[in-house]
């Protein structure tokens, strides 16, 4: 008996066309409290959508997504904020997830950024080469455990210069509000 072949996978650029459907996976992945995250504060704001976000598709369905938030640390440029990553259930642990993450830090390297900061598992990202940032080294708007507090440096030597605040790159106090 012939073994039937896998489906094909493919990745690329999250359009905005796809955020409703980027966005039931988030809720499927992560649930309603995925809000109340201190990532979600650094976003708030900002656009869905940037050159760095991935996602993998099969069979015309969205399996895996990755949203990348360009930040500065400290007022400086060159950061992007990764998160949430996620892989639909029925699709884990066959690297998905990982590729996402490959293929965007090539683009963010070509972009010229240079530093790449998280709130996750040491153990799955420490694998892609994310250390954990000194406590205290970078502030975010809200709880972090500082053992999930990982950064990657993109540009050689890029966090021994890195630190301060972390604020979303494309946000814009609205004027007028108080």
């Amino acid at each position: 008996m012939l073994a039937e072949p896998l489906p094909t996978v493919t990745t690329r650029a999250v359009t905005p066309h796809d955020m409703s459907e980027v966005s039931a996976l988030g809720v499927r992945v992560f649930g309603p409290g995925r809000f109340a995250r201190t990532a979600y504060r650094v976003r708030e704001g900002t656009p869905d959508v940037s050159p760095y976000c991935r996602l993998a598709e099969c069979e015309g369905k969205i399996i895996a997504s990755l949203r990348m938030t360009e930040i500065e640390i400290g007022g400086r440029s060159g950061g992007l904020l990764l998160g949430p990553l996620a892989v639909d259930p029925a699709h884990e642990n066959k690297g998905y997830g990982r590729r996402l993450i490959a293929e965007s830090l090539e683009i963010a390297r070509r972009g010229g950024l240079r530093l790449v900061l998280l709130v996750g598992d040491l153990a799955y990202y420490g694998r892609l080469g994310f250390v954990v940032v000194p406590p205290g080294q970078i502030q975010l708007p809200g709880p972090a455990d500082p053992a999930r507090v990982l950064a990657l440096e993109l540009a050689a030597g890029a966090l021994t210069v890195t630190g301060g605040p972390v604020t979303a790159r494309w946000h814009r106090p609205a004027v007028g509000r108080t």
